[in-house]
């Protein structure tokens, strides 16, 4: 397995399928006219499986696939089929929003897929119809329900927390998870991509939410170190497990693992980047796997990300990037890159 400058593995790959998304929300989506990528750009199944196969060979052993929303991507369980049949992946998971679960879940499991991640930030359909501009509340629900029901070996929830939109479900969100037996990770509220309305006021820190939960819930224990995941994670006496991704205000950058591939092929070696390594064209230029693993062991070991540090330390930290550069380059968003 190789390494960056700062000894951190190549362990895992956030694999983007495409950059469509049926909900528009706030923090991640915020224009009204949308740059997409052009179609013709996008990677095949073929070509998504190929890359993820010299990621394996480079140490990779986890592979999350995403979009925007990789559910809308047609015949997904066919990409899921290849990814489950490379011995070296040890973990496959998705994250989705939801919407299209239902329907998708026994074919996506049949096909491999090992673990699901759901985004939800409210439990009011009111307020997904505000800040995502969708009236699919119950379609979400029904999603869940039925990843429990189909047997994945983990099926989690997503729930951005944001001051003054749902910091007041923070405690029935984790009731809402602790009855349907689904683990809840709260994250913070991060100014990356499309998050044009970010302000340090608006985020609900982990010391937040923690004594939020308390005061609720009773006493939390921290469990075991994280290693290289996102997310902290505690326990109520009850047994009740949930997690916080803390990204900005307790980076966990000294253990990032993780890299991502956007629809289109671009490899961001942070969140957080403003650039990437461009892999499509040598894919289909005629690249060997070797020429490929060559480009991204030696980029990886040139890595020094550290983007949300970098951020943090940043005097008067605002919006990370306005409506006008997003438009410029859409590689930029969050629906593009994957979150």
């Amino acid at each position: 397995m190789i390494g960056d400058r700062f000894g951190r593995p190549l362990g895992s790959l956030r694999l983007s399928v495409t950059d469509r998304c049926n909900m528009r929300c706030g923090y991640c989506m915020p224009n009204e006219n949308y740059v997409w990528l052009p179609r013709s750009s996008i990677l095949s199944f073929e070509e998504l499986d190929r890359i993820a196969g010299v990621f394996a060979s480079l140490g990779a052993r986890k592979v999350r696939l995403t979009g925007g929303e990789p559910l809308l991507r047609h015949d997904l369980d066919r990409l899921v089929a290849l990814l489950a049949a490379r011995p070296a992946l040890a973990d496959l998971a998705l994250t989705t929003n939801g919407i299209l679960l239902a329907e998708q879940a026994a074919a996506l499991r049949r096909a491999g897929l090992r673990r699901v991640t759901v985004s939800l930030d409210t439990l009011r359909p009111e307020r997904l119809r505000e800040f995502a501009r969708s009236d699919r509340h119950a379609a979400i629900v029904a999603g869940l329900d039925a990843a429990r029901a189909t047997g994945f070996e983990s099926v989690k929830l997503n729930s951005v927390i944001i001051r003054g939109y749902n910091d007041d479900e923070v405690v029935p969100l984790l009731e809402f998870a602790r009855d349907r037996g689904l683990e809840l990770r709260y994250i913070e509220y991060m100014d990356v991509g499309g998050a044009t309305r970010w302000s340090r006021a608006d985020v609900v820190s982990r010391a937040d939410l923690l004594a939020t939960i308390e005061r609720a819930l009773g006493p939390v224990e921290p469990e075991p170190s994280r290693g290289a995941a996102p997310a902290e994670r505690f326990r109520l006496a009850d047994g009740t497990s949930f997690g916080i991704i803390a990204s900005t205000t307790a980076p966990f950058c000294g253990d990032c693992d993780r890299s991502r591939v956007t629809a289109d092929g671009t490899w961001l070696l942070c969140l957080y980047a403003d650039r990437g390594f461009d892999l499509r064209e040598p894919l289909r230029a005629g690249a060997s796997d070797a020429d490929l693993a060559a480009l991204i062991a030696a980029a990886w070991a040139e890595r020094t990300d550290r983007g949300a540090e970098v951020r943090l330390a940043t005097p008067g930290r605002g919006v990370l990037h306005p409506i006008e550069r997003l438009k410029a380059d859409p590689r930029r968003e969050m629906h593009t890159r994957g979150g």
